[in-house]
């Protein structure tokens, strides 16, 4: 079984839903709640929200390192929740991951050369010693890793340096498409601009598609093409990042955009500050799930469930109050 749409689109996921369930007083967590998302070839996707929204839980299931309870995941044409073992593990040589914690992702007992050569061996891109150890020697200085950091194992190196090996195990099997889980959320200000510079230019030199799962928005406006929002499992906007950051159609995206720091504080729109918590996600209220928290929410937003709908300017919005948030992003951004 294929897929018969749009050759372009590398990645595309239906109605995905993931649920976790509770040990003390019953029910479940609404991790990821029927996600519809396209990844096309050489873009690079970002996936952003607050923290607990289920944007780790949504990358994770594309690659069924977590399996999906329901929806479907389609790669290059390929049925993702419907392959067998021996054609899940070709599938993992071309969909890879960069975990969020560069330590806790490398094995202490592996050096950082042993780490990288692993998926080369394993799939067979390199035959011989001498072949697999002049590939690793690339893959290391590609990262912008010193010479002899392949004999280093993970606690000599810093942080960002870590991660590097992190992104050279990724790389090292030629993937097509990587998820980016919180690549620099665990590092310093100081090296988190350097590794978010290498990202985008290896995504450029390689051609590769990424799904960038982050909460930091301004690192989205960054590296992406497209942004997708989630908010307590479902994506409430997607768009092109540009049209995104300069009109937001959702209210949380206006809150989100409004809380990226500015360095010039005439340049600084005024803050919207949500107020309360993220709703439970065992027990999610009624309607839009975001109407507690929202400024312009009225009767309906608290009764019926908005549906992601597509929109003239391009993206999709999931929004009874579309005029009223509009009518909040122009106030909040402009200041």
């Amino acid at each position: 079984m294929s897929d018969p749409q749009d050759d372009d689109v590398l990645l595309r996921v239906r109605s995905l839903r993931k649920t976790f369930p509770v040990r003390r007083g019953g029910g479940v967590v609404r991790a990821v709640d029927g996600v519809d998302l396209e990844v096309r070839r050489g873009e690079c996707a970002g996936l952003v929200g607050e923290s607990g929204c289920g944007k780790t839980t949504l990358g994770r299931s594309l690659l069924r390192l977590i399996e999906p309870d329901a929806g479907s995941v389609w790669f290059d044409g390929m049925d993702v929740l419907g392959l067998g073992p021996r054609e899940l593990r070709a599938f993992r040589r071309r969909a890879q991951i960069i975990f969020q914690d560069p330590y806790g992702s490398l094995n202490p007992r592996l050096t950082a050369g042993q780490a990288v050569a692993e998926g080369v061996r394993l799939h067979g891109l390199r035959t011989g010693r001498r072949a697999v150890r002049e590939r690793v020697h690339e893959l290391l200085d590609l990262v912008g890793l010193p010479p002899g950091a392949e004999g280093r194992y993970p606690h000599e190196f810093s942080g960002g340096q870590r991660q590097r090996v992190g992104i050279a195990r990724a790389l090292s099997v030629e993937p097509s498409f990587i998820v980016c889980d919180e690549p620099v959320s665990a590092l310093d200000v100081s090296v988190r601009a350097q590794i978010i510079n290498l990202l985008g230019e290896l995504q450029t030199w390689l051609g590769l598609a990424c799904l960038f799962v982050t909460h930091d928005l301004a690192v989205v406006r960054h590296l992406c093409d497209t942004v997708a929002v989630m908010y307590l499992g479902k994506i409430v906007e997607r768009g092109p990042a540009e049209r995104l950051f300069e009109a937001p159609a959702h209210p949380y995206t206006v809150a989100l955009l409004s809380a990226i720091p500015e360095a010039d504080p005439e340049a600084r729109g005024r803050r919207l500050v949500l107020q309360g918590d993220v709703p439970s996600s065992i027990h999610p209220p009624p309607g839009c799930a975001f109407h507690p928290r929202c400024p312009v929410a009225d009767a309906a937003c608290r009764e019926r469930a908005p549906v992601l709908e597509a929109q003239a300017e391009g993206g999709a919005v999931a929004c009874h109050r579309l005029a009223e948030a509009g009518e909040l992003a122009r106030a909040v951004l402009s200041g």
